[in-house]
């Protein structure tokens, strides 16, 4: 099913916001990179409602890949707002997973992913990656 308004996202990665991908049709969110924008809701707002429109519309999937290296404290907030969503769905019988990568020379990604993870119950795997 296409999104009802045309709404993928994709966003190049900036020196301090994160590369953003949001496929529709796949069920797939992708953030990678640094999150500490100057104005952290105008870059996670379009993020937040595309969370909102999948969950709400589509009964696929939605599996979202965050590998973040650094995050500052509204950007985690922000990431708190899209797991609150995801764990609504969860609760209500969606389909929905994180999985938080993080490169073995930054081990306060995985601490965060953990720190993250403890306050869900939705599948939420931390894995190690190579790329880099």
């Amino acid at each position: 099913m296409n999104s009802p308004t045309g709404l993928n996202i994709s966003l190049p990665a900036s020196q301090s916001t994160p590369a953003i991908n949001a496929d529709w049709n796949a069920g797939l969110l992708v953030m990678t990179g640094e999150s500490y924008p100057e104005n952290t809701y105008e870059l996670f707002a379009q993020v937040i409602s595309w969370v909102e429109q999948y969950l709400q519309i589509i009964s696929a999937p939605l599996r979202v890949d965050l590998k973040l290296n650094y995050l500052n404290t509204s950007s985690i907030r922000a990431m708190i707002d899209i797991f609150d969503l995801l764990q609504r769905s969860y609760d209500e019988g969606g389909d929905v997973s994180v999985h938080w990568l993080y490169d073995s020379r930054n081990p306060r990604s995985a601490e965060l992913g953990e720190e993250f993870k403890e306050d869900y119950s939705f599948p939420f795997e931390i894995l190690l990656t190579t790329e880099s």
